[in-house]
């Protein structure tokens, strides 16, 4: 049983584009085993021998699966954490999980780090160590300590534990490469570049384990490396208020910079253009089809310039849709849900889309007369209303787009899914069009109200059949093995896409 929850978890990392990076010097006591270990966890494990001079480089050669890459003289780990992190985006990783040689971290942790990835894509997530009955010595306790102090002088962000090695980097958002120094200071100097950037630091606990201090390998100089941080701190210091401060500011004004020209183009179009143009469109003359159609039309329109030629700022929008798929036959069109975003994605691929709405969306100021005069409907009309208007709508060539879960997913993960579409496809005898959303509930999350950078991306996918739906059982059980496929393939999605956020 453990070794198919080690498997699911070595799979799942490489899917994510996660590998383990351990650099090491000196470790033969202990290289061997940490090796061994992280292997039960990860298939991916990147060694970097940084000029040892014991057993450790034949130790090595033991492991016919791990990548080693080595050099002759000692260097420092600053500069086996660059060439480790050089090698693993060679070989096409995301992110990599660094390990101590020194047998201090458990690779079990490594599980942790990865459902800190799953949570928080693209962040750096920092290993903090529960050090509570740890025997240490007085110079690594005071190194931690001011290490952290002069980290929240440099970024104004508190970490507890700053000096952990155990960590999860985002490899395609490391910042300062280039000036990184060679020894183990360096991994302050990336959480530094790394806040000063704007990456995301988040925390995961850990334990760790402190050997007996006649059995502990250090390669800690408590004059020299004292004073290199001293003299490393100064720099960040004045690199704090020169380069730091500004770019923290500019994120601060950027963000809110990008949130008010989205919700200005949005008020503008919607209040001050379309709505008035569709109010006097529709009062001369009355409605009928041919109006509502080309209603559809501006409405399809209107999606495809927001999301192809204006986009959303700080976004990149892509999709894909299934080769035989070609929307000419009514369907109903079931997605999860994430954000007020969600319709404009969806609403690029036809203009035969009718949406079941709540009754604020259907009610909007912004854009209500529009949805209500495009025969878009409120569920709370009730399925016996809303049938006949359905099959009149079915009739014309449109395809209804429910979302099963109902309201806006929180954290993006794919909620309960109620049976009320599965209901309506069954009456219709419809088949289930599904479409797979990704991005937009991380770029204006729910019950939030700024923007944030990020992909975005919608997948259109096989129709199920209505003799498909029948054969997996009564509309209460496919609402929830759709919702399994979701979530499924929802998994499937983040694995891809996390390791471009």
């Amino acid at each position: 049983m453990q070794d198919q929850v080690n498997n699911k978890l070595k799979e799942t990392l490489h899917a994510r584009g996660i590998c383990v990076v351990i650099p090491t010097f000196n470790n033969a006591g202990t290289i061997t085993r940490v090796v061994t270990d992280c292997l039960d966890y990860c298939n991916d494990v990147i060694v970097v021998n940084d000029g040892s001079t014991d057993e450790t480089s034949q130790l090595l050669e033991e492991f016919d699966t791990v990548v080693v890459v080595s050099y002759s003289k000692n260097k420092g780990k600053g500069y086996a954490l660059k060439r480790g992190f050089r090698e693993a985006r060679e070989k096409g990783f995301s992110y990599a999980i660094t390990i101590d040689a020194d047998g201090q971290h458990y690779p079990k942790d490594i599980e942790s780090f990865l459902t800190a990835n799953k949570k928080h894509p693209g962040s750096l997530i920092v290993g903090e160590r529960n050090l509570e009955g740890v025997e240490r010595s007085k110079g690594s306790a005071f190194a931690n300590k001011f290490s952290n102090f002069w980290f929240y002088i440099q970024t104004g962000r508190k970490l507890n534990d700053t000096q952990t090695g155990y960590r999860l980097y985002p490899l395609k958002k490391l910042h300062g490469l280039r000036f990184l120094t060679s020894r183990y200071e360096a991994e302050l100097e990336l959480l530094v570049f790394s806040s000063w950037h704007g990456v995301d630091i988040d925390i995961v606990p850990i334990d760790v384990y402190y050997p007996p201090s006649e059995e502990r390998v250090s390669h800690f100089r408590p004059v020299a490396d004292f004073a290199r941080i001293s003299v490393l701190n100064t720099i960040l210091c004045v690199l704090a208020v020169l380069y730091g401060l500004p770019l923290r500011l500019w994120r601060f004004i950027s963000r809110y910079l990008r949130t008010a020209i989205a919700i200005v183009f949005c008020v503008v179009v919607l209040m001050f253009i379309i709505t008035p143009v569709v109010w006097l469109y529709l009062k001369i003359g009355g409605v009928n089809d041919k109006k509502r159609w080309n209603l559809h039309r501006l409405i399809n329109r209107f999606s495809k310039i927001l999301m192809f030629r204006i986009g959303i700022p700080g976004t990149h929008f892509s999709y894909k849709v299934y080769e035989k798929e070609d929307f000419e036959k009514p369907s109903v069109i079931i997605c999860n849900h994430q954000s007020h975003f969600d319709l404009m994605c969806q609403l690029i691929f036809t203009p035969r889309m009718v949406f079941l709405t709540n009754d604020w969306v259907w009610n909007n100021p912004l854009y209500g007369l529009v949805i209500r005069n495009a025969e878009f409907y409120p569920v709370t009309e009730g399925i016996e209303t809303l049938l006949p208007k359905l099959r009149s709508l079915v009739s014309r060539g449109y395809h209804i787009a429910i979302y099963p879960e109902g309201t806006r997913s929180s954290d993006c993960s794919i909620q309960r899914f109620h049976k009320g579409a599965f209901h309506i496809a069954e009456l219709l005898n419809l088949d289930i069009l599904p479409m797979y959303l990704y991005g937009t509930g991380r770029v204006l999350p729910k019950k939030k109200h700024t923007l944030n950078k990020g992909p975005i991306y919608i997948e259109v996918g096989q129709r199920f059949t209505q003799q498909q739906m029948a054969a997996i059982g009564d509309t209460r059980k496919q609402a929830s093995v759709m919702r399994q496929h979701y979530r499924e393939k929802y998994e499937e999605l983040c694995n891809k896409l996390d390791q471009d956020v």
